[in-house]
């Protein structure tokens, strides 16, 4: 089902594309990874691998391992209206109704036997026990061998090292159980991949950071974290040309992604993964663009490429949700100064408890700055939680609140 989903998905865009002459969006670009990515996954061809969110995918790509994190395929079924079928089947066989609906959604797929096998799965302490715990559940469902990633919480002391030494050792779990050797030679050219992406997607960003910005809220929409898949490949560095190319473009003719942008927002964590109306009605009746995303953005230097283990060690630790609060709270105002954002809208994913439980003090962190945030409550997986009417009143009175008064940067 879902492999003939993804090439059908590849074809129509591969087609559509063809159509363009050379016009499609980068966002149509992205999605045509996307789609080859879930093909692939799907495809029962290669070695393939489930993943934690900050598993070294440049790694695993450069030694023939085609993996993704868990959580996208969360996504794609909420994208395709699929979800609920998969969170209904987790939650008859006794996972809690509670938890986060990604993990519920993919242990159901499991269940109802639409997750393909792996060969093998990586997990991380990193952002979340309840990926770990979803990749630990996967292992004994499959009974296929894991590897986990005990991920710091700093770069202190000598823990670059320790993560260094164990993505070592992860390169030679993965040659032990699917016979694929890391190549040190096209363990550099990925590195180098993922050095261009670094470059070129800075640029994007900063980009992004034009008053009106070039981008449209969906341009951006998940870029940052599924980017991270592709990394090591010659795809990330066009898709990554694609955006910088098409916002110079927008900049130089004077047009924004948003027709007469009037608010500007930063988006806390997880957009909503199932199709509803709101990002329209924030674009169309309010001129507010969504013009940062938490996870859009680098907090990891460029890679050696001659010593790269420490180089990914350090990558996997800067995520923002990685450590304190005051060091999340202290990135998140960051962007709202960067982006001159008049606002943030936090949708706390119900059974995240990393997202919920810290909106307070993400709420107070951006109001000392000036920047007022939405809290919503939100299963942004699970569309038969979804008050639309609620929703659109939060959000309409939030807009009207923000509209005419001055961001904290004028």
């Amino acid at each position: 089902m879902m492999f003939q989903f993804f090439q059908e998905m590849e074809r129509g865009i591969e087609a559509s594309i063809r159509r363009s002459e050379g016009q499609a969006s980068p966002r149509k670009r992205y999605t045509l990874e996307v789609a080859r990515l879930g093909r692939r996954l799907y495809s029962g061809e290669g070695k393939m691998a489930w993943c934690g969110i900050v598993a070294p995918f440049d790694l695993l790509s450069a030694m023939g391992v085609t993996s993704c994190f868990v959580e996208f395929v969360g996504a794609m079924l909420a994208s395709t209206g699929m979800a609920r079928e998969f969170i209904e089947a987790a939650d008859h066989s006794g996972y809690s109704s509670d938890a986060c609906s990604y993990h519920r959604s993919v242990m159901g797929a499991a269940i109802k036997d639409t997750m393909p096998v792996p060969d093998i799965l990586v997990g991380t302490t990193n952002p979340c026990s309840g990926g770990l715990a979803v990749i630990e559940n996967l292992s004994r469902h499959f009974s296929r061998p894991m590897f986990v990633l005990h991920v710091p919480q700093d770069e202190s002391g000598g823990n670059v090292s320790y993560l260094a030494d164990q993505i070592r050792r992860l390169a030679r779990f993965v040659t032990d159980h699917t016979g694929l050797p890391l190549d040190r030679e096209r363990l550099r050219r990925a590195i180098e991949n993922t050095n261009r992406v670094h470059a070129i997607g800075s640029e994007v960003y900063r980009l992004a950071q034009h008053v009106p910005s070039p981008a449209t809220s969906k341009d951006l929409s998940n870029f940052g974290i599924v980017m991270a898949l592709f990394l090591g490949n010659d795809a990330s560095v066009e898709v990554a040309e694609a955006y910088r190319d098409a916002f110079q473009n927008r900049i130089a003719e004077g047009k924004g992604g948003v027709p007469g942008e009037k608010i500007r927002l930063l988006w806390i964590q997880n957009r909503i993964q199932f199709r509803h109306p709101l990002e329209k009605m924030l674009e169309e009746q309010y001129g507010a663009a969504i013009v940062i995303d938490e996870l859009n953005d680098f907090n990891w230097d460029p890679i050696d490429p001659d010593e790269p283990f420490e180089g990914l060690a350090r990558r996997s630790i800067s995520i923002p949700f990685n450590g304190t609060i005051e060091r999340r709270v202290e990135v998140l105002r960051d962007l709202a100064r960067r982006y001159k954002v008049h606002g943030a809208v936090n949708p706390c994913n119900w059974g995240c408890r990393q997202g919920t439980g810290a909106r307070g003090l993400i709420e107070a962190g951006l109001r000392e700055i000036g920047v007022p945030v939405l809290n919503l409550e939100v299963d942004c997986v699970d569309d038969r939680k979804f008050t639309e009417g609620q929703m659109r009143t939060r959000l309409e009175a939030f807009l009207e609140m923000l509209d005419g008064r001055p961001s904290a940067w004028t």
